[in-house]
């Protein structure tokens, strides 16, 4: 096994122009930095050398000071902690930058990704779904990101499990920065890891790298909403090219934001509608892992929205005509007979139980069924 002083892990990390795709088949062959050397061939160990000499130390030294800090951890690849998952795929990171639980990036994990700009359905499923698997055991992994990453880690938190969020910063950003404080309740519960070191800043080419630190951590990826152009399209074809299991929500034939979902489901992706779909898939796998598994799903109830008080007979006629597919005021007021008014009254109240969600347009469609 490799081993080389956190000093030395940081050199290589910081090492411009030279991968971990190059090292890492060197790493795996040789015990120490020395032999490194030695293994590789004149001109790139000359490379590799230059490389390192040219680190600037003030990174270093930024590194070092982060690491000093209570619940941060570099986790080389050579590491007992390193995922034996993120190990396999094709493209590993040499190390990880971890601030919270270490130990947990070991556990049986599920990816839940999807839009930045998710409908309230959306969202309420990617809280659901995360609540029900996380509290069945699984560690949810996902981005950080606005939308259904956020909902995904803050369902689990709610559930009282623990989440690992992957991003595509330096472990001393947070981005983006209104998440500052899901970011404290993340390294509270649970752990952010990143490949890149302190100091690095958001950039556009970073999160598709991190994309296949989130599906090759995880047993599965579920996707709940996305756009047919969505990175979360990266992250699951990433899983399925690493063999994991993939999942999709459906939606609406209307809403772009199902559009990603039903093209992976063509593609051979599993249909879900509520949590036990998933638990069954990787009841097999799991029940060698985290024999328990099962048997916490099976006593929780698949996710659902909240329930609220019953709904009078004319809200109910109102949701019936509705339906499942975005309807405009003009429409509804044709096939209720409702003046604009009462109608907007009665909307209002439904969107704020959770029945309706309001489109752009000024359209409206069901989330959930009256209780």
């Amino acid at each position: 096994m490799f081993q080389c002083s956190t000093a030395d892990w940081i050199r290589l990390i910081r090492a411009n122009g030279i991968g971990g795709k190059t090292l890492l088949p060197l790493i795996t062959q040789s015990d120490s930095l020395e032999q490194l050397f030695q293994l590789s061939s004149p001109a790139f160990a000359s490379k590799l050398k230059r490389a390192i000499n040219n680190i600037d130390e003030q990174q270093c030294e930024q590194d070092h000071a982060w690491l000093s800090q209570t619940d941060c951890h570099l986790i080389s690849f050579s590491d007992d902690r390193y995922p034996e998952l993120l190990r396999g795929i094709d493209d590993p990171p040499l190390a990880l930058f971890v601030q919270g639980d270490a130990d947990i990036l070991g556990l049986p994990q599920m990816a839940i990704v999807g839009s930045r700009n998710p409908s309230k359905g959306g969202r309420d499923n990617a809280y659901a779904f995360s609540h029900f698997l996380g509290g069945s055991g699984l560690i949810i992994t996902s981005g950080m990101a606005l939308g259904i990453d956020t909902e995904a880690h803050q369902g689990c938190l709610a559930a009282g499990a623990k989440t690992i969020a992957v991003t595509g910063t330096g472990p001393d950003r947070v981005y983006p920065a209104s998440n500052r404080q899901l970011a404290h309740q993340i390294v509270e519960q649970g752990a952010i890891v990143t490949e890149f070191p302190p100091g690095t800043a958001p950039h556009p080419g970073h999160f598709p790298k991190r994309n296949r630190i989130i599906s090759g951590m995880s047993l599965g990826c579920l996707v709940v909403e996305a756009t047919q152009k969505s990175g979360s399209l990266i992250t699951a074809r990433l899983a399925s090219e690493q063999g994991r299991e993939v999942f999709a929500i459906p939606g609406s034939i209307h809403n772009p934001q199902s559009k990603g979902c039903h093209q992976l489901i063509k593609q051979g992706a599993k249909l879900v509608e509520d949590g036990q779909d998933i638990a069954e898939e990787l009841s097999a796998l799991l029940s060698i892992i985290q024999p328990t598994f099962m048997e916490k799903a099976m006593e929780k109830e698949s996710p659902s929205p909240i329930q609220d008080p019953l709904l009078d007979e004319d809200y109910r006629d109102l949701l019936e005509k509705i339906g499942w597919d975005p309807i405009s005021m003009e429409q509804i007021m044709e096939m209720t007979n409702l003046k604009a008014e009462e109608l907007s009254s009665m909307l209002l109240l439904l969107e704020l139980q959770g029945h309706v969600s309001s489109a752009p347009g000024g359209c409206f469609s069901r989330i959930k069924p009256p209780e």
